[in-house]
């Protein structure tokens, strides 16, 4: 059952990046709400309202009943958020995308894994989560917040499948033969190669040792 949430937002008449910064240094955020054929229109945001409501929901996957200037709210989802990527925490833009209740739509929902496979609990592999979202076609009263796949029985060298999930009244659009997790053998650390160290051989020394020198030179005299 998809989450639902209520946002009051404001019309907006300026536009560009300069009038962006202004908004958002008086503490709101800027937006825009599209969808059904309608004009696209530009809302703002109360960043702090913001955020407090998208604390503890699945953005993406949440119906908010969306409150422009006073009127008759129209549902919608949340399509992106633009985040400042040196303060992640701050939002820089929002698109909503108004939404039909009789009217599927196509979304991302997230995978989660549930478990400990066998492979890693028994055998010291390694859990490889590959995909991480599904895209389905369905109707948003019935979104689910995500999807929960259980991994309990994977063994090193198996994987589950897009084809292994099924969603009540939602249809998947992924390759059915996409994998979504694999347990991988651990990996072995090779060992270091062995350098052969070649013999060397010191010169031969021809000249006499020293006190043999001065010995003879000793006779002679």
């Amino acid at each position: 059952m998809a989450q639902q949430a209520n946002l009051q937002v404001a019309s907006r008449t300026t536009r560009g990046k300069g009038a962006a910064r202004s908004l958002r240094r008086e503490g709101k955020v800027p937006g825009v709400i599209y969808g059904h054929g309608r004009e696209a229109e530009p809302v703002t945001v109360d960043s702090s309202a913001l955020t407090r409501m998208l604390v503890g929901i699945s953005a993406g996957t949440t119906i908010l009943d969306v409150t422009v200037d006073g009127r008759a709210p129209v549902k919608a989802l949340i399509r992106e958020i633009q985040r400042d990527s040196l303060r992640p925490a701050d939002i820089l833009h929002l698109d909503f995308y108004e939404v039909r209740v009789d009217e599927e739509i196509t979304l991302a929902v997230p995978v989660r894994l549930v478990g400990v496979p066998d492979g890693v609990r028994n055998s010291g592999g390694v859990l490889d989560h590959v995909l991480r979202e599904l895209e389905i076609e369905v109707l948003p009263s019935d979104i689910p917040e995500h999807v929960e796949l259980d991994v309990t029985a994977l063994t090193i060298g198996h994987s589950l499948f897009v084809r292994d999930i099924r969603i009540e009244k939602a249809r998947i659009m992924n390759d059915p033969d996409t994998p979504i997790c694999t347990v991988v053998a651990p990996r072995t650390e090779e060992a270091p190669a062995v350098v052969e160290e070649v013999a060397t051989t010191e010169p031969e020394l021809i000249r006499k040792p020293k006190a043999e020198d001065e010995d003879e030179t000793e006779t002679k005299a």
